[in-house]
């Protein structure tokens, strides 16, 4: 076993730094989307991706690797969905074991009034923060991390 190489001050003070402003962003996210639209954080991401699907639909098993949630997550979070009538579930036509979400009318309103205060939060407190240039190395930088914990996990 290799030694540990420690982080150095430096190094240290980005990551506590980057642990801060996450743990407070989800936390601010969440708090704004629950007293706007009654949905969590982890909820009002899985409405957008299915409101961004063909014909508002996905398998689940495509939708948790999307929103890099377990299966068993997704599927309580789906439950407390569908019995808001906000999505609903069917099994995969071609795929016996696979089901399909798909958003209902109802959750796709509910996502035409969260999303324009999500989105000006979300260009407050980060986009607008950030010049381009910082935001292009934001986006690099952490796309190669993201590629480096599926290389990982693969």
């Amino acid at each position: 076993m290799s030694e540990v190489k420690w982080l150095n001050q430096h190094e240290q003070q980005a990551w506590i730094t980057f642990i801060n402003a996450v743990t407070l962003l989800n936390r601010v996210l969440d708090h704004q989307l629950r007293t706007d639209a009654g949905l969590s954080h982890v909820q009002y991401g899985i409405l957008a991706r299915l409101a961004g699907a063909p014909d508002g639909s996905m398998r689940m098993l495509a939708l948790a690797e999307a929103l890099a949630v377990t299966k068993s997550g997704l599927t309580y979070q789906i439950v407390q969905l569908e019995k808001e009538g906000l999505v609903s579930r069917e099994s995969c036509a071609t795929d016996d074991r696979g089901v399909i979400a798909t958003i209902t009318p109802h959750g796709m309103e509910l996502m035409r009034r969260a999303a324009p205060g999500h989105v000006a939060l979300v260009r407050e407190l980060v986009i607008d923060a950030l010049t381009p240039q910082q935001l292009d190395v934001l986006a690099e930088g952490f796309a190669e991390v993201q590629r480096r914990i599926v290389e990982r996990t693969m």
